[in-house]
Order: C-alpha cells, then sequence, then structure tokens
C-alpha cells in the first residue's frame, strides 16, 4: 500500500480513521479556545461583581455548554471540510419524527433504569422512601432543573462520540469498528468520576456506549439515543435518588431516596447502581430490545448521509440501508 492509498480511500476521501484523528484533535483545541473564554468571562464577572458567586448548577451547566459548543463545532467544521456535507448530516436537526424518536427513547431510557433499580431491589441491595410533603417545591425544583442539565450533558456526550466519530466510521462501512472505538472512548471520560472503579463500572460503560449506539444506528440520529441518555440520567438521580456516574450532589430533592444496602457487586456501592449487575443485566436487555425492536425509523435522507462515502449524490435508498452491528 503506498502513501496515497494509505491516506485516501478508493472515491478520493480521507480514510476515516484520519478523519476521526483530526476530529480529536481540533476538538481539544476548540474546547481550549472555549473554555478559555469562558475563564475570561468569569474573571469579569468577578471584577464587575465580586460579592455575587456562581452557583453550583449553574457552573455545572455552563461546563457541560463549553463541551456541547466544542463538539457540535468541531463535527460541523469536519463534515463540512472533510466530506463537503451539510450540518444535518450531524443528526441535529429537525428532520421528520424527531419528536418521536426522542420521546421514545426517553421512555425506554426511564424504563431501563427502572428495571436495573427493581433488580437490585428485589435482590435486597436497594431501597426507597419517598421524599417528604415539606420538600416538595424542592423536589419540583429538582425535577426540572436537573431535567435542563441532563439533557445539555447528554447531548454534549452524543455529540461527541455518536455524533461526527460514529457517523464518518459507518459512512465508511466499519460501522462496527466505530461502535466498539467510541463505546471504549465513552467509557475512559468517565474513570476519572468520583468513586470509580476497575471491573463493573468499565463493562457496562462500554455496554451504555454500544446502547447508544444501536439507537443511533436504528435512527441514524442523534435524538433517538439523546432520549435514552438524558433520561436514564434523570431517572437516576432525580426520581431513584441514586448516584450518577459516582456523583450524587446533582439532584438535591429527588422523588425517591435510595439507600444502599449491598453487596456492591449488586448495587455498584459508592460508584452508584452503573458499577453493579443489575445495570449489565438491564442495559443488555435494554441493547437487545432498542436493536430488534424497530420503534424508530430514520428518513432517507439521513440513510443515505450516514451510510455512504460519497452521499450527496442521489442513491436508491434501498442500497443505503442502515449497517447491522450484530
Amino acid at each position: 500500500m503506498d502513501l496515497k492509498q494509505l491516506l485516501f480511500n478508493k472515491v478520493g476521501r480521507l480514510r476515516s480513521g484520519w478523519r476521526v484523528l483530526i476530529f480529536t484533535v481540533l476538538y481539544f483545541v476548540v474546547l481550549f479556545i472555549l473554555t478559555t473564554g469562558a475563564r475570561v468571562l468569569y474573571a469579569i464577572s468577578i471584577r464587575v461583581a465580586p460579592t455575587r458567586n456562581i452557583h453550583n448548577y449553574s457552573r455545572d451547566l455552563i461546563f457541560r455548554c463549553v463541551l456541547l459548543a466544542g463538539a457540535l463545532i468541531t463535527g460541523y467544521i469536519c463534515a463540512r471540510w472533510l466530506e463537503r456535507l451539510p450540518w444535518r448530516s450531524l443528526g441535529l436537526w429537525f428532520h421528520a419524527r424527531w419528536l418521536r424518536h426522542f420521546l421514545i427513547g426517553s421512555a425506554i431510557g426511564i424504563a431501563s433504569l427502572a428495571l436495573a433499580a427493581g433488580i437490585a431491589a428485589v435482590g435486597g441491595g436497594l431501597s426507597f422512601s419517598l421524599s417528604g410533603r415539606e420538600v416538595l417545591g424542592g423536589v419540583v425544583q429538582t425535577l426540572i432543573l436537573t431535567a435542563i442539565l441532563f439533557v445539555v450533558a447528554a447531548l454534549a456526550e452524543e455529540a461527541m462520540f455518536r455524533g461526527y466519530p460514529l457517523q464518518t466510521m459507518s459512512r465508511a462501512g466499519l460501522p462496527i469498528i466505530g461502535v466498539l472505538f467510541t463505546s471504549v472512548w465513552f467509557a475512559s471520560i468517565h474513570m476519572g468520576n468520583p468513586n470509580f472503579k476497575a471491573g463493573l463500572p468499565i463493562l457496562n460503560l462500554i455496554i451504555a456506549g454500544i446502547w447508544f449506539s444501536a439507537a443511533f444506528l436504528r435512527g441514524r440520529s442523534l435524538w433517538y439515543p439523546l432520549g435514552l441518555h438524558w433520561a436514564w440520567n434523570w431517572a437516576l438521580g432525580s426520581l431513584f435518588g441514586l448516584p450518577v456516574s459516582g456523583m450524587s450532589r446533582l439532584a438535591p430533592y429527588p422523588v425517591l431516596r435510595g439507600f444502599d444496602l449491598g453487596p456492591a457487586w449488586l448495587t455498584g456501592g459508592s460508584y452508584g447502581i452503573e458499577g453493579g449487575v443489575a445495570c449489565t443485566i438491564a442495559l443488555t436487555i435494554s441493547t437487545i430490545f432498542v436493536w430488534f425492536l424497530p420503534l424508530v425509523t430514520p428518513t432517507e435522507e439521513m440513510v443515505r448521509l450516514t451510510s455512504q462515502e460519497n452521499p450527496n449524490p442521489p442513491v436508491d435508498t434501498k442500497e443505503a440501508q442502515p449497517v447491522p452491528i450484530v
């Protein structure tokens, strides 16, 4: 294989591995610029109003917005520059049935978390109590504010992993490699979370990445995996009162308060249910459910934009069906 073949594919485009590498490097450059800008604005705000502190929630939301902006800006630059594709190729636009994709994903996300919690509870590892009436206002506020935070946080991660990286590898005819690569990458960024331990948490994060990827390949846009992702986290922290990937301060007044009775292999211990066998079982069942039950269908344009190495010319939609990952 000569240098040209190493760099370019048969249609004359940079190979998908190089495209993903460019996305990764450019993402960190863009993120550095955006983070620096946010810090400058924060420093200015401190000078203007030195007695006013930014609430932890606002800090978290700003941080997630920066991550989201970085992923979308980088994805768009790569799609446009490397593949001459429009913004909508990233799967974050209001295509036909987008709301259906999002709502179905949200329902499955909540149900999947409820299944995990139910397995742990039946096994004697979790118990729950209902928050009292005296904190009803706090519960309502928590449900609303965390819904916003979890949607932004989930969208940032979906745009980073199931956005351009998975999509460009799918266009190259490498969906399985794309799913595995982005799922391992997705798991790796959570390894610095509080109370993280090697073992089941890594396995569950990889399965979660495959779960979200299966949803993307089914719907060919980010709405379906976004629904799964945000709703799982929201149900975990705000409905069931359990740690979200090791973080327990995100939902101060949940609907239920969860109590971990152990063993840790079942419930995940201090990391939360995402580190236990109950989560492994629930995610595996839900991944099979998402993949084999065609609850959502992609538009013809999104199939074309995410299945062809050169999707701009008109193609026969029968020849551009999603490539199976199993």
